[in-house]
């Protein structure tokens, strides 16, 4: 199994992916900005171009010559995508912590980065894992359209999310405090959101390995 996720890594991620995280969490420096773009731009040019290495390095071909099962393989998958995404989010919150130093009175349009937004990223990416990887083990081959769909998903929740925070003022007030005054929702919001994000992504999980027994390799 660790063979095969160092496979993964090897074959798969670029290491500019690596950088991804650092450059797009620098984003979190600009004041006033709208945060939820610095995650998307996983899902717009990290998970389309790592998914389309694989297809051109021939990587299911490789996976199957492997004595590993397809659950294994599924997992696999899963983890680089999982350990990419937390290693965004990890800069997101290092650039985000800096963003509230450098700015501490800055009025908010956009969400803040604060933990309570942090909770609502995570169930963007919850949402993108749940289509994404279900949809593209049904063939194993071709992520177009899932990520199309996964993508326009997240996308969805992420604009409806944030026409919330501007339409309604208790929400916003809610998300955008940087102090303690609504620190107990924001940790709800934040606990929420990684009990979704891991739900989800389980979810995802399983059904990708539905989907990819089905698969003639």
């Amino acid at each position: 199994m660790y063979n095969l996720w160092l496979k993964d890594f090897k074959l798969g991620v670029n290491p500019l992916y690596f950088a991804m995280p650092v450059l797009t969490g620098a984003l979190m420096l600009v004041p006033g900005w709208i945060y939820f773009l610095v995650l998307l731009y996983f899902c717009w040019i990290t998970i389309p171009n790592m998914f389309g290495g694989f297809r051109t390095h021939n990587d299911l071909m490789l996976s199957s010559m492997m004595p590993v099962t397809k659950r294994d393989m599924v997992k696999s998958r899963v983890l680089v995508i999982v350990c990419l995404e937390v290693l965004h989010i990890g800069f997101a919150v290092i650039f985000g912590v800096i963003n509230r130093y450098l700015y501490p009175d800055f009025i908010y349009y956009f969400y803040a980065p604060t933990i309570g937004f942090l909770g609502l990223c995570l169930v963007m990416l919850a949402i993108f894992n749940l289509l994404f990887l279900p949809l593209y083990y049904k063939t194993a081959y071709k992520y177009g359209n899932p990520a199309i769909v996964s993508i326009t998903a997240a996308m969805l929740f992420a604009g409806g999310a944030q026409w919330l925070g501007i339409a309604n003022a208790d929400v916003s007030a809610v998300i955008n405090d940087i102090g303690t005054g609504h620190l107990a929702e924001q940790s709800l919001i934040l606990v929420s959101g990684v009990a979704i994000f891991a739900v989800f992504t389980a979810v995802a999980y399983r059904l990708s390995v539905r989907h990819f027994l089905k698969v003639e390799l």
